[in-house]
């Protein structure tokens, strides 16, 4: 994906319309295209996509010219009833760092510098940093790609994530140490009004993120304007844990 343009999003490479047939093995779906034509694309997102992988539905694949690749086909989006939903879970974090950078998430603005992929402890690794050098300001996020919305309401996890919890932890302790904790819902979708943990899924989970709330970890959660040509951050959606 490129960069759309400053204060926008990312653009989509070329795309192709098809309709799902199958999502298995995780990482592998089987689509037919509108030429007829039906390819294995790789599907680059390891969770459940509970609410986002219904056979019949359209979606939308690019192509790789890479050689290296196995499979020459990306699936990046599905269109359901409410809303177009963005799959790709490499998606969020490029999104959120272009974000910050291009100053369209306030609440994150005022930071001269952004790593991404920082060791906070060993074998422990959190999203991005973002550095302010005049006080030596540090801001630890991690982000999380949100596809599951029911009702409105956008939920995470939607699967049973151990390592997730893990990185609440990761969170608190850095809070307790006096820097700057953030936890990012980044909603690939449009239609959710509300975001909250999916304690049905994951009990420990919501635990955790109630945990982190109640210590002093920022919770927040941002819906997307997504179409054929871009995806883009729209606007905060409100948190209840």
């Amino acid at each position: 994906m490129t960069v759309k343009g400053k204060n926008e999003g990312l653009t989509w490479p070329p795309l192709l319309r098809g309709t799902l047939i199958e999502r298995y093995k995780r990482f592998l779906a089987d689509v037919k295209l509108d030429s007829g034509e039906t390819v294995t694309a790789h599907c680059p997102n390891s969770g459940s996509m509970k609410a986002c992988s219904e056979p019949g539905r359209p979606v939308y694949i690019s192509r790789a010219e890479s050689p290296k690749r196995k499979l020459k086909y990306t699936w990046e989006i599905i269109d359901m009833s409410s809303s177009l939903v963005g799959v790709n879970t490499l998606v969020p974090n490029r999104l959120v760092a272009h974000g910050i950078l291009n100053g369209r998430i306030p609440e994150l603005d005022g930071y001269a510098d952004l790593k991404r992929e920082v060791t906070v402890s060993p074998g422990s690794r959190l999203d991005m940093a973002l550095y302010r050098q005049m006080d030596e300001t540090v801001c630890y996020i991690e982000v999380k790609n949100c596809t599951l919305v029911e009702k409105g309401v956008a939920m995470f996890p939607d699967a049973v994530t151990t390592r997730g919890q893990k990185h609440l932890k990761e969170l608190i302790r850095l809070k307790s140490e006096g820097r700057r904790a953030v936890i990012f819902y980044l909603i690939q979708r449009s239609d959710a009004k509300r975001f909250e943990p999916a304690a049905k899924i994951d009990p420990d989970y919501a635990k955790g993120l109630k945990a982190a709330v109640a210590a002093g970890v920022e919770a927040l959660a941002y819906d997307v304007a997504i179409d054929m040509e871009q995806i883009r951050l729209n606007q905060r959606v409100p948190i209840h844990v």
